[in-house]
């Protein structure tokens, strides 16, 4: 049997944002964009999803929405 690890792509607002590290979790590729895109301190993470053969994580932060 033969495990294949699915390339990551995450996603911000409309940008996909390549993956820094493949040893990297999820969480700490947030903190890693947390520095370019400060909104990201306080998103969430949703995902992975399965797309095009790729997993696909959504940085979703509710910064400056109202309601």
């Amino acid at each position: 049997m033969e495990i294949n690890q699915l390339p990551r792509i995450f996603k911000h607002k409309d940008l996909n944002l390549p993956d820094p590290g493949a040893e990297m979790t999820p969480e700490r590729v947030l903190s890693f964009y947390a520095n370019t895109y400060s909104e990201l301190t306080v998103a969430k993470i949703e995902g992975p999803v399965i797309e095009d053969g790729k997993a696909v994580y959504t940085f979703v932060t509710t910064l400056g929405t109202k309601g």
